[in-house]
């Protein structure tokens, strides 16, 4: 035990990955009682339950593979519930209704996995000669369903011999009738958000790290056949020469930082926030197969989009907001966007004021409420889209930052990314009743 407590700690200490507007401050670690409860109106948020790995938990709830989680994702049939280990470079099923753990999906690949590999597709060039690029260890971070549940797609912060994130990445797809990895794509550098489109025809992977957006042909049955389309370049490409043996903070100065991904209901256009400096969303025209500019207008620092009813809700991370705006005005404005007008300003964004550190974002299935992971802070807000007011915040495990709501709206699931100086490393449960 002793040991591994060591492995642990050197693991968070030398290996952490962080969003640089989070090392701000470092607020107190807080690690809530469980049947904590937010009462407000017409709804009540209870904590139930928690995974946990750090010191002091009861015995049921300690799990050593819940390291420094980033992302939860909940199967589509409620069945069962996905845990991107960010550290620990694995992926946990856990089952929706005992919480028992059914299988542990380690990122680690070599030459044995060849066969798992999709052709390259030529879109992302090495920068350097790696001996075995292919053998690596991934940082899963967040994922997408696609084929009605089947397959979970999870990208690679980075591949575990480039310190610095600097060439592509890899993305697995997990098969979740077997829980294995079945297939494994080429990315772009540093990518952290991925998407499926409304039909289910198309994957987007969106680069963090050189200001450009992959996109996936999935639209048969047969995973050979999966292809990309197209890396989409938002204004410009980065140019990446960084050292490969001293670390540097990838998490800043990684041009727009792109991160919120999702595609219109029509599937005509995919909006992509961009978190960094310049900020805004970029719009992408997968008609016309290509960019068309960046919607201006919004607070900057955009974290992470969704859709609810007929708006555009964003996080905006560090000021600690959520914002909304019709969708029809969304399009109204992307059609001024023309080849010598690259940007297009978007106003009349109603917006309500969080706990600073807005990260994921979800809503209630009739769109009534809007729950934030405000990293923080260690809150999870609870906004009434009625007024969009705050009515409430619950403490949850420091630091939160992933989020996820069942198809009932009864469940919702946050993950506490781990720092160096402590907190982390947990799953907070939140039963949810509506009056």
């Amino acid at each position: 035990m002793k040991m591994k407590q060591l492995l642990f700690s050197f693991l968070i200490l030398c290996g952490m990955t962080l969003t640089s507007h989070a090392l701000a401050d470092n607020p107190p670690v807080v690690h809530p009682q469980t049947g904590t409860k937010l009462v407000a109106d017409s709804v009540t948020v209870t904590f139930t339950t928690r995974k946990q790995y750090f010191p002091g938990g009861t015995v049921e709830t300690q799990d050593e593979d819940v390291l420094s989680p980033k992302s939860v994702h909940i199967h589509p049939d409620g069945s069962k519930y996905y845990v991107n280990s960010l550290e620990g470079m694995r992926t946990v099923a856990f089952d929706f209704a005992t919480g028992q753990k059914l299988k542990v999906i380690h990122h680690a690949f070599d030459s044995t996995h060849l066969n798992l590999w999709a052709p390259e597709s030529g879109l992302f060039p090495f920068s350097y000669n790696y001996k075995e690029p292919g053998t690596f260890s991934g940082k899963p971070v967040e994922s997408t369903f696609s084929h009605g549940g089947r397959y979970l797609w999870v990208p690679y912060y980075r591949r575990s011999y480039d310190i610095n994130a600097q060439d592509p990445s890899a993305l697995a797809v997990i098969d979740t009738q077997r829980d294995t990895i079945v297939r494994v794509f080429e990315t772009g550098p540093l990518p952290k958000m991925i998407a499926t489109s409304p039909d289910g025809t198309r994957i987007a992977v969106t680069h963090w790290g050189d200001n450009t957006v992959g996109l996936i042909d999935i639209s048969g049955e047969d995973i050979a056949q999966w292809h990309y389309l197209a890396c989409y370049i938002v204004d410009y490409q980065l140019k990446l020469n960084y050292s490969r043996t001293v670390p540097v903070n990838r998490d800043a100065g990684s041009g727009y930082c792109l991160r919120g991904t999702l595609f219109t209901p029509d599937g005509r256009y995919l909006l992509v926030g961009c978190m960094g400096s310049g900020g805004g969303i970029a719009v992408i025209d997968l008609v016309q197969e290509r960019y068309l500019g960046r919607l201006l207008g919004m607070m900057p620092n955009l974290r992470h989009m969704i859709l609810s009813g007929d708006y555009l809700y964003l996080s905006i991370n560090n000021k600690g907001y959520v914002q909304r705006l019709p969708l029809r005005q969304i399009y109204d404005a992307i059609s001024s966007l023309q080849p010598d007008k690259k940007t297009a300003q978007v106003s009349g964004w109603e917006s309500c004021k969080v706990p600073a550190g807005a990260r994921t974002i979800v809503a209630s299935p009739d769109g009534r409420f809007i729950f934030a992971a405000c990293n923080f802070s260690s809150k999870i807000a609870v906004v009434d889209t009625r007024t969009m007011k705050l009515i409430g915040t619950l403490s949850a495990d420091s630091y939160p930052v992933g989020l996820d709501i069942s198809q009932d709206g009864q469940w919702l699931f946050s993950t506490s990314q781990a720092r160096p100086s402590g907190g982390g490393n947990a799953v907070d449960i939140f039963h949810i009743d509506y009056q």
